[in-house]
């Protein structure tokens, strides 16, 4: 698995001009699913992100969670992450899950983070999503599982 993890002020999903996805302060991931991942790799990633210290203590230093601040979670699916350009210059896609694989995968990531006590907003799977985020500081991490 790939995710994008932004540290967000808010952020927002829409489908179709309809919001299907909001939260206040907290984070976006953006998550792409892979050939072989399973549920296994879906709650090693859930349960980073969820502790993921990258926001600011009394001092100002990362040592905050998204839990241990009251935050949300939007968890957006993005099988673009798996985009492979090293030949030519159109994107391989051939490294994401295939789609009833991913989005089940995607589905049990958003609900490991609901069962850890976080508020979780998501997109649409397979839908064309028009994503605003208001990154705040900014602060983008990337985890691969596969690294």
């Amino acid at each position: 698995m790939r995710a994008v993890i932004q540290r967000v002020l808010a952020a927002e999903v829409r489908v179709d001009e309809v919001t299907v996805g909001r939260i206040g302060p907290g984070l976006v991931v953006f998550l792409g699913v892979g050939r072989g991942d399973g549920e296994s790799t879906a709650r090693y990633l859930a349960e980073k992100v969820a502790r993921l210290r990258i926001f600011p203590d009394e001092a100002d230093k990362m040592n905050r969670s998204v839990q241990d601040c009251g935050g949300s979670v939007l968890v957006v699916s993005q099988f673009t992450l798996y985009g492979d350009c090293r030949t030519g210059t159109r994107p391989s896609f051939g490294g994401a899950a295939p789609a009833p694989e991913a989005d089940g995968l995607y589905r049990y990531f958003g609900q490991t983070l609901r069962e850890m006590g976080l508020e979780v907003a998501t997109g649409v799977f397979g839908a064309r999503m028009l994503v605003d985020v208001q990154n705040d500081g900014p602060v983008t991490i990337i985890m691969d599982t596969e690294r």
